[in-house]
């Protein structure tokens, strides 16, 4: 009889292990869910602010019609992404990021763009909003990073895969954003 009651408790404390593991890979799943949708967001007030800054720039930029078209390009690829952490939604927001990287290069070219209170405006919003996407992308990428070491230590590996558990991507630059990162800034004085 002690036997089956030692049997009874082995099982009832593997058991408990089990739903534990379960537990912690479901919490860490919905903060990294959660992480994101806190980017989402930040991208989304990005997404919305892209088509005023575009017109406010046409007004002065007319002849740069590929910059326009890039950006509007990039804008109806993220809107026809699918919604979540995707890899096709995190390439759409990094071709967005570039565009609009080439959309103030062209501003660069026109003193009295930067000096319109509208454009200012708009270039400061943008720039808050950037700030805020990179601080979430952190939180994102530090959440996805902890969820996956989670299923990928023992004893949670054994049994993650099985349950639905798998690696998740990060949020990271596409190659012309990391290039424009890494390139160093240029300073004009003059015209």
């Amino acid at each position: 009889m002690s036997t089956t009651w030692i049997v009874i408790a082995v099982i009832g404390a593997i058991a408990l292990f089990l739903i534990m593991i379960y537990n912690r890979l479901v919490a860490l799943r919905q903060t990294r869910k959660n992480a994101f949708s806190d980017v989402d967001v930040q991208l989304k007030q990005r997404f919305d602010l892209v088509p005023n800054l575009v017109e406010t720039v046409k007004g002065y930029a007319t002849h740069e019609s590929s910059v326009f078209e890039n950006v509007t390009a990039a804008r109806a690829s993220v809107g026809r992404a699918a919604p979540g952490a995707g890899t096709d939604r995190i390439k759409a927001e990094g071709m967005l990021g570039s565009a609009l990287m080439g959309l103030f290069a062209v501003a660069e070219n026109y003193p009295q763009l930067k000096a319109d209170a509208n454009f200012q405006q708009l270039s400061a919003e943008l720039s808050d909003l950037e700030n805020k996407i990179a601080a979430a992308r952190r939180f994102f990428n530090s959440a996805t990073a902890e969820y996956n070491t989670a299923i990928q230590q023992f004893p949670a590996s054994l049994i993650a895969g099985s349950l639905g558990f798998h690696e998740e991507v990060f949020f990271e630059l596409d190659a012309g954003e990391a290039a424009a990162v890494k390139a160093p800034p240029q300073v004009k004085f003059g015209s």
